[in-house]
């Protein structure tokens, strides 16, 4: 678990990777298009995004491509999660209970 100050912080951090918003998505998919039409030729790549969700998550893990796992504290029922730090432990991949934020 982690403290206060130190949630903040990651909430702060992980707010700068959140995932785009459709229209966002449209509009730069769009561009690119267009460039493509004009003969330019452009190598974009996929935003840095977080990734969520307990199934892909957990494939993350058992691939060791996660850098950072971040576990809620009020999960609902609780056994969906209780294994996951074991998980990540056995991967040696860096996890953090976080409390309040779910």
């Amino acid at each position: 678990t982690i403290d206060k100050n130190q949630a903040a912080t990651l909430l702060r951090l992980l707010k700068k990777y959140q995932p785009e918003t459709t229209e966002a998505k449209k509009t730069r998919l769009m561009e690119t298009a267009q460039e493509k039409k004009d003969g330019k030729e452009t190598k974009t790549k996929k935003p840095t995004v977080i990734k969520y969700g307990l199934n892909h998550v957990t494939t993350l893990i058992e691939q060791k491509a996660a850098k950072l796992v971040v576990i809620a504290h009020d999960v609902e029922p609780i056994e969906t999660v209780c294994w996951l730090p074991a998980l990540c432990r056995k991967k040696d991949v860096p996890y953090c209970i976080i409390k309040g934020k779910g």
